[in-house]
C-alpha cells in the first residue's frame, strides 16, 4: 500500500498483537510462529465493496447489541469480540473499498439453529464474504444435557449449512473457523477426546465446501506456551481480550489481510 493514510503492514502486526498485552519477547515469540507461513499464503479473500458476515455463538455475538443488528461497521452492532477487531481492522487499513461488515452471531447457537434464521441472517443480506465459527455448544451443551446432538449431525447439519448458502450465493467465499477450547475453567478431560472430532468435522466441511479455514485450536495451542490458559479465555470457551486480539490478527492472516500483506 502506498497512500499515507493507510497502515502499515508492520503497524497492523503491531496493534493486534501488543493489544494482547504479552511482554515484547513473547509477543515476539508467537508471533514469528503466528506469521511464519506468511509466504505460503493464499490470495486475499476480500476485495473492494465486499460486504462481510461473521457468524457464529456467543464468541462471535460479543454482546453485540442487538436492536442495532442491521447497523453496518458499527462497534456496537459488533459487540467487543474478535469479528470487530478483525471487522475494525479491514476499515482502518481499507478505507477506500467502501467494506460493509455485518455480525449476526447469537450466543447459545449450535448449527442447527443457524439453520433456522439462515434465510435473514445470511442469505438475505448477500455476503460476498461469510465466515462462520460454530461448534463449541455442539458439545458444551451435550455434556451439560441440554442437547443430544452427536458429532455426524453436527457434520451433517454443517456441510448442509454451507451447501445451501452456495446455491443461493454461488459466488460466496467461505472462511470456516476451527472450533476451540482451552483446558480450564468450564473445561475439563470430559470434553476430550469428543471435542477433538468436531475439530476434525470442522476441518472436513471446510475442505468440501472450498473454504478457508483459521485453526483457532492449533494457534491457541502455541500461545499457552507463552501465558497460561486463563490469559485467553478465564472460563476456557470465551475469549479475553487478549485471545479476542489474537483470534482476529489469526483470522485477517487467514484471508490474506494480515501482516505483510497488501
Amino acid at each position: 500500500m502506498d497512500k499515507a493514510t493507510y497502515m502499515d503492514s508492520n503497524d497492523r502486526r503491531s496493534f493486534l498483537l501488543s493489544s494482547a498485552g504479552l511482554t515484547a519477547a513473547g509477543w515476539a515469540a508467537l508471533s514469528a510462529e503466528l506469521t511464519a507461513a506468511e509466504t505460503s499464503s493464499s490470495a486475499p479473500l476480500v476485495e473492494p465493496g465486499d460486504t462481510i458476515l461473521f457468524q457464529g455463538d456467543s464468541i462471535t455475538d460479543a454482546g453485540r447489541n442487538r436492536d442495532q443488528t442491521t447497523l453496518v461497521n458499527q462497534q456496537s452492532a459488533f459487540g467487543s469480540g474478535y469479528a470487530w477487531l478483525a471487522a475494525s481492522q479491514m476499515l482502518v487499513t481499507q478505507p477506500e473499498d467502501n467494506l460493509k461488515c455485518y455480525n449476526r452471531g447469537i450466543s447459545g447457537n449450535k448449527v442447527y439453529q443457524l439453520a433456522e434464521r439462515w434465510q435473514t441472517d445470511c442469505l438475505d443480506i448477500k455476503p460476498n464474504l461469510l465466515s462462520i465459527l460454530i461448534g463449541v455448544n455442539d458439545i458444551w451443551h451435550k455434556l451439560s444435557g441440554q442437547y443430544d446432538g452427536t458429532v455426524e449431525i453436527y457434520e451433517k447439519d454443517y456441510h448442509a449449512l454451507l451447501s445451501r448458502t452456495k446455491a443461493a450465493l454461488p459466488q460466496v467465499k467461505l472462511v470456516v473457523c476451527e472450533p476451540f477450547v482451552l483446558r480450564c475453567g468450564a473445561v475439563d478431560e470430559s470434553w476430550f477426546p469428543e471435542f477433538d472430532k468436531y475439530r476434525a468435522a470442522a476441518r472436513r466441511v471446510a475442505d468440501k465446501a472450498g473454504a478457508r479455514f483459521v485453526p483457532f485450536q492449533t494457534i491457541f495451542d502455541r500461545a499457552v506456551e507463552y501465558a497460561p490458559p486463563e490469559y485467553w479465555a478465564q472460563d476456557g470457551v470465551h475469549p479475553s481480550p487478549q485471545g479476542a486480539s489474537l483470534m482476529a490478527y489469526s483470522w485477517l492472516q487467514t484471508v490474506g489481510v494480515g501482516a505483510g500483506v497488501g
